[in-house]
């Protein structure tokens, strides 16, 4: 007999690397970087998936303090613009553990440049150890070198701790044939392989995160994560958003 979350269309991942928004921190319109509401919320979500027995790493991006490739683009020196957003991932991280923690979720913070009052450093068989004890583990400061993104980080940690998934979470509801918000006639894909998307241009993730999951056979789901609920949804793999993969 098939299995019954298989009838209904439901993913199964063992591990999983989730991609959040270091802006989606923030509250639209708000004076505050980071909300406690938002990010508890979140913690919640992340909570409930990792209860039902799911090995969780999250990866936070920092936009919602810095974007080191728009103050390059102001005139900053790239790597030192890109530095400082890595230090503003290392503060989301470092929020995202409080309330993981306050809630009784066991996490580690693993940094990429080396902070030993607030972080472990990044130590794969060490990242990997946590999850198999059950701890949530927050990847933090990138890949601890500038020029490459948190989209970047995200597929390769996903690659060096075997992941099934990489889930990114942004503010649409999955990838479509072209822009949504200007074209009414725009077509979302439920699935989509990595030849397609380069092929059309996509924009999927940026090129280097791209080539990382397309090259190590990485699967990758885009998602809404401001659909309430839709962050434990594709945690435990109920079919939201577009599936990209190689085949």
């Amino acid at each position: 007999m098939e299995d019954d979350t298989q009838v209904k269309g439901r993913r199964q991942f063992k591990r999983v690397v989730l991609k959040l928004s270091g802006e989606a921190l923030r509250e639209d319109g708000g004076h505050d970087n980071i909300s406690p509401e938002i990010v508890g919320n979140m913690a919640r979500q992340i909570q409930s998936a990792h209860q039902a027995g799911l090995e969780i790493c999250v990866v936070v991006g920092g936009g919602n303090f810095w974007r080191g490739i728009s103050a390059a683009n102001r005139g900053m020196e790239r790597s030192t613009a890109d530095y400082m957003g890595m230090l503003a991932t290392v503060m989301n991280s470092l929020a995202l553990q409080s309330m993981l923690e306050e809630i009784g979720v066991p996490t580690r913070v693993q940094s990429a440049i080396v902070m030993n009052n607030v972080a472990e450093p990044f130590i794969r068989r060490r990242a990997v150890r946590h999850l198999e004890k059950g701890r949530v583990v927050i990847f933090a400061a990138g890949t601890g070198n500038p020029f490459f993104s948190t989209d970047t980080t995200a597929a390769l940690r996903a690659s060096e701790v075997g992941a099934d998934v990489v889930l990114k979470a942004t503010k649409v509801d999955g990838v479509y044939d072209k822009d949504p918000v200007k074209h009414s006639d725009a077509v979302r894909y439920e699935t989509l392989t990595f030849q397609d998307a380069l092929e059309q241009k996509l924009g999927v993730l940026d090129s280097t995160a791209f080539s990382l999951c397309q090259d190590n056979n990485m699967p990758l789901v885009v998602f809404d994560m401001t659909k309430e609920g839709n962050i434990h949804a594709a945690l435990t793999g109920d079919p939201v958003g577009t599936l990209v993969t190689c085949a």
